[in-house]
């Protein structure tokens, strides 16, 4: 299609990312005329969005976009392996949550170069008649007046469509009953769209090991190292993404050797000894990438004619790797809320479902968020802190009881079961377990220090809830259905 000044369509969408290519593929199916805009059409090279939790691939299975992780080398991971001071647990993703009349053979999550499985989705989209994926720069956000659109208090008139540069520099304008913006974690339009409370607790640097067999194959690694956790996974049948958190605003030079002289010094003693000169191996290689990790809690401002969406909108911590389930969860939800009206002109109704869509989210996308920011910090030791240290303690040896003590938890880590009162639920046994194990210790005179725990688990998840919104976690843990013990026949 040849480019005008001016275009109309149904659904303008800013970015070309998993949140806003998997929603112009939907959009575009239920009889959407959609355009999305993406700044660079290039295969992105990204070190995070790697790993796909099974409840994520559900979704994408929802969105009929399975065949996006086909021919990538996609890995399936089939839960997660923790190591701690020389032991370890295996905790495999829980088949019970999965049910056949759903069309979902067995419970597995998906892994694999990031680049490739956008390519992918990028391409599902385009194959769809409706739908036009066109490289460009949105500009700004255009108002009803014709002039741009800066939020809702400035300007209270609706979204009509975006104002961005093409490929060969020509300005140009994309109208349309409903703008949504994906553009990632770096959005332009984020202020505009929603309050956002950003915090960057550390950052992970990552390295490829080749060729290496993992102790558990087709399995996530965690390694509880000091003072921050270190994640293994498979990319490829070749190649093993490596991440190491490192906690705070500045990470050690490349260019001087102080990064890789802490990966040997500070690092490598803590990894298991079956991954320990694979990991060295790759320290000595180099090829070090890093990238900042972002937190931003969901909080949307209401806009008439457009909304806001993925990493633009909500971040956690991706230690969890819950990132792409949320996004997913999210489209699937809205598409799914939008598909009833028979177009976006009608601002009211339109209006109302993009409002009740914020609201109808927030269960999911704050059940996530919390067990990830929350067991990033439970999982960050050399504190000091004793009551921290037991903390830490206890979550893996609770998790390496196994049975329900390690189904509930993987449930919420995999997307399966995000309830929000089932977080709550085993976050809190989870101290209590703690309390168990210093009593037990050191007989009476642990009760203060078990009291400690108790009080430490509460500082660490309730500034957490309260960020993501406390009045809406509460309503949302009253109105949970009541978790059952998962079928073993399924």
């Amino acid at each position: 299609m040849t480019v005008s000044n001016e275009e109309t369509w149904d659904v303008v969408v800013v970015g070309a990312g998993v949140a806003g290519a998997s929603l112009a593929a939907r959009l575009g199916r239920d009889g959407r005329s959609v355009l999305v805009l993406e700044r660079d059409l290039r295969e992105p090279d990204r070190i995070i969005g790697e790993l796909l939790q099974p409840g994520g691939y559900q979704k994408l299975q929802d969105l009929g976009l399975e065949s996006c992780v086909e021919g990538i080398d996609a890995q399936e991971v089939h839960g997660y392996c923790i190591f701690r001071d020389g032991e370890q647990c295996v905790i495999p993703y829980p088949e019970a949550y999965v049910a056949e009349k759903d069309g979902y053979e067995h419970v597995a999550g998906r892994s694999f170069h990031h680049g490739r499985f956008i390519m992918k989705l990028r391409e599902a989209a385009a194959a769809v008649p409706n739908v036009e994926l066109r490289q460009g720069t949105a500009n700004k956000l255009l108002a009803e007046d014709g002039n741009e659109w800066v939020d809702h208090e400035t300007k209270p008139q609706r979204v009509i469509g975006v104002c961005y540069t093409d490929a060969q520099g020509k300005k140009c304008t994309a109208r349309a009953d409903l703008s949504i913006v994906c553009d990632g974690m770096y959005s332009k339009f984020r202020k505009n769209l929603s309050k956002p409370e950003i915090d960057h607790p550390s950052y992970f640097v990552g390295l490829i090991l080749e060729n290496c067999k993992l102790p558990e194959p087709n399995h996530g690694h965690v390694i509880l190292a000091d003072p921050s956790p270190v994640l293994f996974y498979p990319i490829s049948s070749t190649e093993t993404r490596v991440l190491v958190d490192i906690a705070g605003n500045r990470i050690p030079s490349t260019q001087t050797g102080d990064m890789a002289k802490y990966m040997k010094e500070s690092v490598a003693p803590q990894i298991p000894e079956s991954l320990r000169q694979p990991f060295l191996d790759a320290v000595e290689k180099g090829g070090f990438r890093s990238m900042r990790n972002t937190i931003l809690p969901g909080k949307p401002l209401h806009c008439p004619g457009a909304l806001l969406l993925g990493d633009a909108f909500n971040m956690r911590h991706p230690l969890t790797g819950g990132g792409m389930t949320v996004a997913l969860s999210d489209i699937s939800t809205l598409a799914d809320m939008l598909r009833p009206l028979p177009d976006f002109s009608d601002l009211e109704a339109s209006s109302r479902t993009t409002k009740a869509f914020y609201h109808k989210i927030r269960p999911i996308a704050a059940t996530i968020n919390t067990l990830a920011n929350a067991l990033y910090r439970v999982f960050c030791g050399g504190s000091g802190n004793k009551a921290h240290d037991e903390m830490r303690e206890a979550c893996f040896y609770y998790l390496k009881q196994g049975g329900v003590y390690s189904e509930g938890p993987i449930s919420l880590l995999s997307g399966l079961n995000p309830q929000p009162v089932v977080l709550v639920l085993h976050f809190f046994l989870v101290a209590f377990f703690g309390v168990k194990r210093v009593v037990s210790h050191y007989g009476l005179a642990g009760l203060w220090l078990g009291s400690q725990v108790i009080a430490c688990a509460t500082a660490i998840i309730y500034p957490i809830i309260k960020s993501e919104g406390l009045l809406h976690f509460m309503r949302a843990c009253a109105s949970a259905p009541r978790p059952s013990h998962p079928k073993k026949d399924l």
